[in-house]
């Protein structure tokens, strides 16, 4: 994949920790997720799914 441009999660800890996402605003837009960079595991989903998953993540911060 790639002339993604990634960027890291602001939540991210040292190592590999992490989480990247990176757009494709292409119709229909899509999120890709990402366990490190460069990529090696990535995810596509629908960027109602990421928000979803946002939404679900923020919802359970803290619990």
């Amino acid at each position: 994949m790639s002339p993604n441009r990634w960027q890291k999660s602001s939540y991210c800890q040292e190592g590999d920790a992490c989480v990247h996402i990176s757009t494709t605003p292409a119709s229909p837009a899509t999120v890709h997720i990402a366990d490190a960079d460069p990529p090696r595991n990535i995810v596509t989903v629908s960027t109602a799914a990421f928000g979803a998953l946002l939404d679900l993540v923020k919802s359970s911060d803290g619990q």
